[in-house]
């Protein structure tokens, strides 16, 4: 079974909500990547986004955007990545999902991209610029490398869609909190719209990424959602120059709200 399947069961049946942390990876350094993981992971983290810098990313607000570029700038790639995400299976077992766009995979090759990164320890990919029309491209190979796939949803989903949606997902159901971008929007009154997900959503857990600011802000959507996706936030406080044990407090004060 797939580590994401896995930790979210555990974490369902002792009744715990999720919590995913997304970092750049690259970013601040190249060399920043590896002990940033297993700090966040000692932190209270259940799964790991590495995000995939790419200089048009169209999901990305200016947080992550600037980390991004950041990470490019650094001389990040994808052989970089999945040689980070080598490493950090040599100590842990924490589930791995990478977050990115299409360009960087096509140059790379998509068969090669998802066949290494099965290789290397990802459970799970985030293809933002996907839509349901065109995911069959991509739904053979993570199937055939036992990848997560992961679909997104936001307040403009119908419930049809939202329904055949989670039925071609797998890991869990990435519900977007609002139709602006990362870090940049907040989250404003979203309980009916978790819930009309939770409702359609019969297949996967249900996540909810973007906006998501502060504790509070998880403790408040972990009430009707599985669990939440945090990334802006730590980014920032990486981006200041905080020390890893200051990351691993944030992490540990998200943790605890959920």
């Amino acid at each position: 079974m797939n580590r994401i399947t896995q930790k979210l069961r555990f974490l369902a049946d002792r009744k715990e909500k999720a919590l995913v942390c997304f970092i750049t990876a690259g970013f601040p350094t190249i060399e920043a990547t590896v002990p940033l993981v297993r700090e966040i992971e000692k932190g209270g983290a259940d799964i790991i986004e590495l995000g995939m810098p790419f200089s048009d990313p169209l999901a990305d607000g200016p947080v992550i955007q600037a980390s991004s570029q950041q990470a490019i700038k650094n001389g990040i790639t994808l052989d970089h990545i999945l040689e980070c995400t080598r490493k950090i299976r040599k100590h842990s077992n924490i589930p791995l999902i990478l977050m990115g766009y299409l360009n960087p995979i096509i140059h790379y090759g998509e068969e090669r991209f998802f066949a290494d990164a099965a290789k290397a320890g990802v459970d799970g990919v985030i293809l933002p610029e996907v839509p349901l029309e065109e995911s069959n491209r991509y739904l053979s190979l993570t199937r055939k490398y036992h990848l997560a796939d992961i679909l997104l949803v936001s307040p403009a989903t119908p419930d049809k869609r939202i329904r055949e949606i989670d039925e071609v997902t797998s890991g869990f159901l990435y519900c977007v909190s609002t139709t602006g971008v990362t870090g940049r929007s907040n989250i404003g009154n979203i309980e009916s719209y978790v819930k009309r997900v939770k409702h359609n959503a019969k297949k996967n857990p249900v996540l909810v990424g973007f906006g998501i600011k502060t504790s509070a802000d998880a403790h408040r959507i972990a009430q009707y959602a599985d669990g939440v996706i945090i990334g802006s936030v730590l980014i920032q406080r990486i981006a200041k120059k905080n020390s890893i044990k200051e990351i691993d407090g944030c992490v540990r004060q998200l943790k605890k709200a959920l």
